[in-house]
Protein backbone atom coordinates (compact mmCIF):
# COMPACT_ATOMS: atom_id res chain seq x y z
CA UNK A 1 0.00 0.00 0.00
CA UNK A 2 2.80 2.41 0.81
CA UNK A 3 2.86 4.88 -2.36
CA UNK A 4 -0.40 4.40 -3.16
CA UNK A 5 -4.01 6.56 -2.10
CA UNK A 6 -7.02 5.96 -0.26
CA UNK A 7 -9.18 8.74 -1.01
CA UNK A 8 -7.12 12.05 -0.46
CA UNK A 9 -4.56 10.61 2.25
CA UNK A 10 -1.13 9.26 0.14
CA UNK A 11 0.32 6.15 2.34
CA UNK A 12 4.12 6.75 3.55
CA UNK A 13 4.75 4.17 5.41
CA UNK A 14 3.16 1.11 7.26
CA UNK A 15 3.14 1.51 11.13
CA UNK A 16 1.33 -1.76 12.45
CA UNK A 17 -1.47 -3.83 12.61
CA UNK A 18 -4.00 -4.89 14.73
CA UNK A 19 -7.79 -6.76 14.97
CA UNK A 20 -9.31 -3.97 14.02
CA UNK A 21 -7.14 -3.38 10.98
CA UNK A 22 -4.19 -1.34 9.51
CA UNK A 23 -2.77 1.73 10.41
CA UNK A 24 -0.15 3.43 8.32
CA UNK A 25 1.35 6.52 8.61
CA UNK A 26 -0.61 8.69 5.20
CA UNK A 27 -0.46 12.61 4.30
CA UNK A 28 -3.90 14.83 3.99
CA UNK A 29 -2.72 16.13 0.49
CA UNK A 30 -5.93 18.68 1.18
CA UNK A 31 -4.74 19.93 4.49
CA UNK A 32 -0.80 19.37 4.35
CA UNK A 33 -0.52 17.00 7.58
CA UNK A 34 0.41 13.57 8.43
CA UNK A 35 -2.43 11.35 9.77
CA UNK A 36 -2.35 7.90 11.02
CA UNK A 37 -4.69 5.72 8.72
CA UNK A 38 -6.50 3.09 9.95
CA UNK A 39 -7.85 1.11 7.29
CA UNK A 40 -10.20 -1.74 7.71
CA UNK A 41 -9.09 -5.13 6.34
CA UNK A 42 -10.66 -6.21 2.79
CA UNK A 43 -12.07 -9.04 4.20
CA UNK A 44 -13.87 -7.34 7.23
CA UNK A 45 -14.92 -4.64 4.78
CA UNK A 46 -17.72 -6.52 3.51
CA UNK A 47 -18.64 -7.75 6.85
CA UNK A 48 -21.89 -5.51 8.13
CA UNK A 49 -20.71 -6.12 11.69
CA UNK A 50 -17.10 -5.60 11.26
CA UNK A 51 -18.44 -1.96 9.37
CA UNK A 52 -20.36 -1.05 11.80
CA UNK A 53 -17.92 -1.69 14.42
CA UNK A 54 -14.88 0.58 13.28
CA UNK A 55 -17.75 3.39 12.50
CA UNK A 56 -18.92 3.13 16.04
CA UNK A 57 -15.43 3.17 17.60
CA UNK A 58 -14.67 5.96 15.71
CA UNK A 59 -17.62 7.90 15.96
CA UNK A 60 -17.21 7.22 20.44
CA UNK A 61 -13.40 8.07 19.87
CA UNK A 62 -14.40 11.23 18.38
CA UNK A 63 -16.24 12.53 21.36
CA UNK A 64 -13.19 12.36 23.21
CA UNK A 65 -10.50 15.60 24.03
CA UNK A 66 -7.97 14.51 26.22
CA UNK A 67 -4.24 15.05 25.89
CA UNK A 68 -3.69 11.44 26.13
CA UNK A 69 -6.14 10.22 23.67
CA UNK A 70 -5.72 10.89 19.64
CA UNK A 71 -8.17 12.98 18.08
CA UNK A 72 -10.34 11.22 15.49
CA UNK A 73 -10.60 13.41 12.24
CA UNK A 74 -12.93 11.30 9.94
CA UNK A 75 -14.31 8.20 8.90
CA UNK A 76 -14.83 7.60 5.55
CA UNK A 77 -14.89 5.21 2.54
CA UNK A 78 -12.76 5.25 -1.05
CA UNK A 79 -12.48 2.75 -3.11
CA UNK A 80 -14.09 0.45 -1.37
CA UNK A 81 -11.47 0.37 2.09
CA UNK A 82 -13.28 2.02 4.75
CA UNK A 83 -10.93 4.10 7.20
CA UNK A 84 -10.69 6.04 10.05
CA UNK A 85 -7.84 8.99 9.56
CA UNK A 86 -6.87 10.26 13.16
CA UNK A 87 -4.18 12.42 15.00
CA UNK A 88 -0.71 11.34 14.10
CA UNK A 89 1.46 11.07 17.56
CA UNK A 90 5.36 11.02 17.18
CA UNK A 91 7.61 8.82 19.68
CA UNK A 92 8.60 5.40 20.66
CA UNK A 93 5.66 3.30 21.57
CA UNK A 94 5.82 1.68 25.12
CA UNK A 95 7.04 -2.00 23.59
CA UNK A 96 10.08 0.07 22.26
CA UNK A 97 11.11 2.39 25.48
CA UNK A 98 10.90 -1.12 27.66
CA UNK A 99 13.23 -2.87 25.41
CA UNK A 100 15.88 -0.57 27.28
CA UNK A 101 14.71 -2.19 30.76
CA UNK A 102 12.71 -1.38 33.20
CA UNK A 103 11.81 2.25 33.83
CA UNK A 104 11.93 4.02 37.05
CA UNK A 105 9.19 4.07 39.27
CA UNK A 106 8.95 7.78 39.06
CA UNK A 107 8.39 7.49 35.02
CA UNK A 108 6.39 4.53 35.68
CA UNK A 109 4.20 5.90 37.94
CA UNK A 110 3.58 9.33 35.59
CA UNK A 111 2.91 6.79 32.30
CA UNK A 112 0.14 4.53 34.70
CA UNK A 113 -1.33 8.28 35.69
CA UNK A 114 -1.75 9.47 32.06
CA UNK A 115 -3.33 6.30 31.24
CA UNK A 116 -5.47 6.41 34.36
CA UNK A 117 -6.79 9.94 33.74
CA UNK A 118 -7.50 8.90 29.71
CA UNK A 119 -9.30 5.64 30.97
CA UNK A 120 -11.63 8.05 33.35
CA UNK A 121 -12.30 10.47 30.87
CA UNK A 122 -13.56 7.80 28.48
CA UNK A 123 -15.31 6.01 30.95
CA UNK A 124 -16.73 9.59 32.28
CA UNK A 125 -18.59 9.58 28.72
CA UNK A 126 -19.41 6.25 28.31
CA UNK A 127 -16.26 4.85 26.32
CA UNK A 128 -15.61 1.99 27.59
CA UNK A 129 -11.72 0.90 26.32
CA UNK A 130 -11.29 -2.82 26.08
CA UNK A 131 -8.21 -3.69 23.94
CA UNK A 132 -5.03 -1.68 26.09
CA UNK A 133 -1.41 -2.57 24.40
CA UNK A 134 2.02 -1.82 25.21
CA UNK A 135 2.67 -0.61 21.03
Amino acid sequence: MVGEAIGRYRILERLGAGGMGEVYRAHDDQLDRDVALKVLPARATADPTARARLIREAQLASQLNHASICHIYEVGEADGQIYVAMEMVEGRTLREILRSGPLPHQTLTRYALDIADALGHAHDRGVVHRDLKVG
